[in-house]
């Protein structure tokens, strides 16, 4: 049973990628500002899932065992700080965000404090300049804060 874990991970994220490219299929966008319209990269990104999918399942890895309890608790937290992200994220705005969420995470992985700090200030600052000026995507400031354009 060492190649079970891959295989049922593999199956699983076929699921995902199902679900994701039926939701994408879905959009409906009353006017096309591109050529491919807004379905095109979430479909792209569910069947690159897919296909990677499909090679966990058909050629599991050397080493397909379950991991151990300290590895599945740190990936439960993983997942945790992931979903309080995404409820807190239209409420708080994405640079307090994704500063707690890049501090927690660092953390998580035992980074110090101050490295910590670090990567969570440069990478939400960092990225929200980048969405914002370099590719001219609009982000929540938050409920609180004005605009810091």
């Amino acid at each position: 049973m060492k190649i079970a874990a891959d295989r049922i991970l593999g199956i699983a994220l076929i699921g995902l990628a199902t679900l994701a490219a039926f939701n994408a299929s879905q959009f409906e966008v009353m006017f096309s500002y591109e050529p491919v319209g807004p379905k095109a990269f979430p479909i792209l990104l569910a069947t690159i899932l897919a296909g990677l999918s499909l090679a966990l399942v058909f050629r599991p890895g050397e080493n397909g065992e379950w991991p151990d309890k300290h590895v599945v608790l740190r990936l439960l937290a993983v997942l945790a700080v992931l979903l309080v992200y995404a409820m807190l994220f239209t409420r708080l705005g994405f640079m307090i965000t994704t500063f707690f969420a890049v501090l927690f995470l660092a953390r998580l992985f035992e980074a110090t404090w101050q490295k910590a700090l670090v990567a969570g200030v440069l990478m939400s600052v960092g990225s929200y300049y980048l969405f914002t000026l370099g590719l001219g995507i609009s982000l929540p400031t938050g409920l609180w804060l004005p605009k810091f354009n």
